[in-house]
């Protein structure tokens, strides 16, 4: 009952930050969103600090396959572009990308927030790294004077497309889609 309790306060967070921002939610909002007492919420958690800490957590959980797939591939191009279209298609769910876009809004205020996502990029741009210095080493990728920079800017391509379709910025988006796998594609292969 408990972890049902928390998934419940955590689903009722995320509705209430998608639909009034982070900043302008307080615990009483995501209690009432819940169905559950102010009390209750806080018997789960210590405020919305610590809710925004579980969404952290469970951010990490969702990104965890992604990792696992630059790590486990052998070629080194395959790993980065199924990474691109699988993280494109996961950044680009409305709810995904409304939540970053709230996020980094929240962010830019409160370092600490900042700080409590940041481990999960971190962890995304040490795999696309790892892959394109395997991929330089072995010949099969172009070389890259900053492999950790180039993981950033591609993790940026990809979060940027994923925003500029869900805010409607992308006429077809299918074709902008593939525009950036084949922009990603050419840029990281050997000449």
């Amino acid at each position: 009952m408990t972890e049902s309790r928390k998934q419940l306060i955590v689903e009722a967070a995320c509705a209430c930050f998608l639909r009034k921002g982070y900043h302008q939610t307080g615990v009483r909002d995501i209690a009432a969103e819940a169905g559950i007492s102010l009390g209750n919420l806080y018997n789960h958690f210590a405020g919305k600090d610590a809710v925004l800490a579980e969404i952290a957590a469970l951010e990490a959980d969702e990104l965890l396959p992604f990792v696992a797939h630059l790590q486990a591939a052998a070629d080194p191009m395959a790993a980065l572009m199924g990474f691109l279209e699988a993280y494109l298609d996961y950044a680009a769910r409305p709810e995904n990308a409304l939540m970053t876009l709230e996020l980094v809004a929240e962010a830019v205020r409160n370092p600490s927030i900042a700080a409590t996502f940041a481990g999960n990029r971190q962890g995304l741009l040490r795999a696309l790294g790892a892959v394109l210095e395997a991929g330089a080493a072995s010949g099969r990728l172009r070389r890259s004077a900053h492999p950790g920079e180039t993981a950033c800017l591609l993790l940026d391509l990809v979060e940027g497309q994923a925003l500029r379709s869900v805010l409607g910025d992308v006429a077809r988006p299918s074709m902008a889609r593939e525009e950036l796998l084949h922009f990603a594609a050419h840029a990281l292969r050997k000449p």
